[in-house]
């Protein structure tokens, strides 16, 4: 399969940014990394390799991005404010410049978004405040509380970047209707560490009447990498 390393030099954090693509054509895939993962995560856990016919074929091409969270949420050598300012410039990085890179390499009308763990948190975050961009969003065994990340600090940046606190006070009836359009899959499995949180998310969105699905699998692994690829390959299409 192609594969290509694009870097460049962020205005939005200031510093340089690396993401893999994966591909030639097809429905493009932002992947974000989970916590304390980069952008090859995917790829050396074996994800992108059991992606191959898809890629090979054209049915999709992904993109994998750096993330900056050890410089954000899990940042303790910073105050918390600190931590989720830096949150929110990673946020304009993706808006800014990680989307416009993507439309210049595929010309598709259509962008998914995938990642698990802190990665789905990114994910789900980026389609719930930023619909119009994304057409699906698959969630992987996702945290989408950050408040234990901030050690009890709690300020508007934080309520605009915890979708559990968001959600539910969202009144603005073309944002609740940008987010209905979206195909939202939020995915666990049976032994998930993660499983509450995702419940909680899914009973969340359903508070403003969100469609979305919520599918918790029947197996329990020691490794969840065993079952994010099968997990994204089956919700891909």
């Amino acid at each position: 399969m192609k594969r290509e390393n694009a870097k460049w030099k962020s205005p939005s954090l200031g510093k340089e940014m690396e993401m893999l693509i994966y591909g030639k054509r097809g429905t493009p895939v932002l992947i974000f990394p989970s916590e304390e993962g980069d952008c090859y995560e995917w790829e050396n856990t074996g994800i992108i390799e059991s992606l191959n016919e898809q890629i090979s074929e054209g049915y999709n091409q992904i993109f994998c991005v750096d993330s900056v969270l050890e410089e954000s949420l899990l940042n303790k050598n910073v105050e918390p404010y600190v931590r989720i300012s830096r949150q929110k410039q990673y946020e304009d990085y993706i808006c800014d410049e990680v989307i416009h890179q993507i439309k210049k390499h595929n010309k598709s009308d259509h962008l998914l978004t995938a990642g698990a763990n802190l990665g789905a948190y990114h994910a789900l975050l980026m389609g719930l405040k930023h619909p119009t961009e994304f057409t699906k969003v698959i969630a992987i065994s996702g945290c989408y509380d950050i408040k234990p990340y901030l050690d009890g600090f709690y300020d508007d940046n934080v309520y605009y970047n915890n979708p559990t606190d968001f959600i539910p006070n969202m009144n603005d009836q073309n944002l609740l209707k940008a987010i209905d359009d979206l195909d939202i899959r939020i995915l666990s499995y049976d032994n998930d560490p993660q499983k509450a949180s995702s419940q909680r998310m899914s009973d969340t969105l359903w508070l403003k009447n969100l469609e979305h699905e919520f599918y918790v699998w029947d197996e329990r692994v020691s490794d969840p990498w065993e079952l994010v690829g099968p997990m994204l390959k089956e919700h891909l299409f």
